[in-house]
């Protein structure tokens, strides 16, 4: 039995939802409102990430006298954290919290779109839902997965120039080669979606998408951390 297979009441529950959108829409876009629905149900946890990054961003100077202060005593220097942030009514891991929520309904759809089921047998513009880039054989086919690459590259652009700009405004990493590579993980999401089927590159095409927009949204004059930024991609 596969691991993924707990996931299987969750991936019945999401496909009859799908289903149910796609008797009154095209199922291709059915399942980018879908996702769409999913992602605003999410917002309220986006937001409070949002809140809890500007808050580690205004704490760096004085997190960074922290470790200054408390170098070598790891215990007096997590205290001194702890009520830093209890100060603040927020965590230094509230940031991080939407991407794991993400990460139980991301299995879901993968699982969806990689098991065999009648919602792969519709089509976006002729092509299968369930077609992958390596069963591909006609020009419409390659035009319509290529356009689909394209438009998930061109997402993948907005999110590499802000992890840019971010590591460019932080002088003390900005030399590091981690810092350096981090915005190129934006891009894994197009390589990604080359290996899965066509249902499930439209997903992350509408997820991706729907973060950078909010992440924008809720970061408009703060430039966000390199790391979230890439990660979030």
């Amino acid at each position: 039995m596969s691991v993924f297979a707990v996931l299987d009441p969750a991936v019945h529950l999401a496909h009859d939802a799908v289903s149910a959108l796609a008797a009154v829409v095209p199922t291709a876009l059915a399942l980018v409102l879908f996702t769409a629905l999913v992602r605003l149900a999410l917002h309220p946890l986006a937001r409070a990430a949002a809140r809890g990054e500007k808050v580690r961003m205004r704490l760096a100077p004085q997190v960074a006298e922290l470790n200054r202060r408390h170098k070598g005593r790891p215990e007096k220097l997590q205290a001194a954290l702890t009520e830093l942030y209890r100060e603040e009514k927020s965590s230094p891991f509230a940031g991080f919290l939407p991407m794991l929520v993400q990460i139980p309904f991301f299995s879901v759809m993968y699982r969806l779109f990689t098991t065999p089921n009648d919602l792969l047998g519709h089509t976006l513009a002729g092509v299968p839902l369930g077609l992958h880039l390596g069963e591909a054989r006609t020009a419409g086919q390659f035009l319509v997965l290529g356009a689909l690459y394209a438009a998930i590259g061109a997402v993948c652009w907005v999110g590499f120039r802000r992890a840019r700009r971010a590591a460019a405004a932080s002088p003390a990493t900005a030399a590091a080669p981690v810092t350096r590579l981090l915005p190129y993980l934006s891009f894994g999401t197009v390589l990604f979606a080359a290996f899965v089927p066509l249902a499930a590159g439209l997903y992350l095409l509408t997820t991706t998408a729907w973060t950078a927009a909010e992440r924008a949204w809720l970061h408009r004059g703060v430039p966000a951390p390199a790391t979230a930024t890439a990660l979030a991609a």
